[in-house]
């Protein structure tokens, strides 16, 4: 029994997670997995919310407003196996004493590994040579075949300076790309100095200014569609943009317009606007490369963020404040303890 509980803690996974984890939850609390893998519709959501004590969502998960008001008077904990929590309304569940945490940190160098993968492999062409290759069309090489571009020596735009932003800037140092970046404040002295970061209060100018562009900011209001066909212009033809991040901080038909049009070079996406679907346009052009949303994806990161949701349950648990909670704007911590 835990503070109160008048029966044992009841957990909901919304997918499948790494057997360890779903094992150690299992032993931990009555826990009821995904055995099918299936992204919760929303009447399942709603039933999930009413019958736990402990929810375990992923970022497939919407939990809106309505299905946050449909959570039953013993779900005190909303536990995000992921570090975005934009999927999640974390002022509703605040209303109702609900708290949510998430787990950041974990998949930082994987998503920045990721990213440093499409800003090399986008300007080079990499994934239409494979297509090239494996089509049977590859003749030999040719002094002016499939010519891409030098990455080193470019310049490199990040949107959003934060644990990934940062983490790209050191792997593009060691590239030899000079490292520019627009974020809602100036990193301290010596950080900057340390990632040889030049800030750029402006975001158009930094974008004119740059030759690849790196989104690393979070979604929000403000950065739905940060980057529209006006922005896209601002890139130019000789510009390229890779987007590791949320898909909706892009205008994802301005983008396929730009690439269509030869508005922008390329560019490499991991998020898509309204994943799963993709822009019908995106999958027929050559010149983006289209990942499925792997930046965390590796068996290091699932098993850290795994534990990492463990941490926070086991510490709410003990009653006290879990680690990596998430508060609204303007909230304190007194709430829901």
């Amino acid at each position: 029994m835990v503070r109160g509980f008048p029966h044992k803690l009841r957990i909901v996974v919304s997918r499948r997670l790494p057997q360890e984890v779903e094992a150690r939850l299992s032993d931990l609390c009555d826990t009821t997995l995904n055995a099918d893998d299936r992204p919760m519709t929303a009447e399942q959501l709603k039933a999930a919310v009413r019958n736990s004590d402990v929810f375990v969502p992923t970022v497939t998960d919407n939990l809106n407003a309505q299905i946050i008001s449909a959570a039953g008077p013993d779900l005190r904990l909303i536990a995000n196996f992921g570090a975005g929590t934009d999927h999640i309304d974390v002022e509703a569940a605040y209303a109702k004493d609900i708290i949510v945490t998430n787990t950041p940190d974990v998949l930082t160098e994987d998503t920045a590994d990721l990213a440093m993968v499409l800003i090399l492999a986008v300007p080079r062409r990499l994934v239409e040579g494979d297509r090239l290759a494996r089509a049977g069309k590859f003749t030999g090489w040719a002094p002016t075949g499939h010519l891409g571009r030098r990455v080193r020596g470019m310049k490199l735009g990040i949107i959003g300076m934060g644990r990934i932003g940062q983490a790209v800037a050191r792997r593009a140092n060691a590239f030899g790309l000079s490292v520019h970046y627009h974020n809602r404040q100036v990193l301290p002295d010596p950080v900057e100095v340390a990632l040889g970061a030049t800030y750029h209060v402006n975001l158009d100018e930094m974008l004119e200014h740059v030759d690849i562009v790196s989104v690393n900011c979070p979604s929000t209001p403000h950065t739905r569609h940060l980057i529209d066909a006006r922005r896209l212009e601002r890139i130019g033809p000789d510009g390229y943009i890779v987007n590791t991040s949320r898909g909706d901080v892009i205008d994802e038909a301005a983008l396929a317009r730009a690439l269509s049009e030869g508005i922008i070079a390329g560019a490499g996406l991991d998020v898509y606007e309204h994943e799963p679907t993709i822009h019908p346009d995106l999958i027929t052009l050559t010149n983006v490369v289209l990942a499925p949303h792997i930046g965390s994806s590796t068996s290091e990161s699932r098993r850290e963020m795994g534990e990492t949701v463990l941490i926070n349950i086991r510490t709410w648990i003990n009653g006290r404040r879990p680690p990596d909670r998430v508060l609204p704007p303007g909230a304190l911590y007194s709430r829901a303890s």
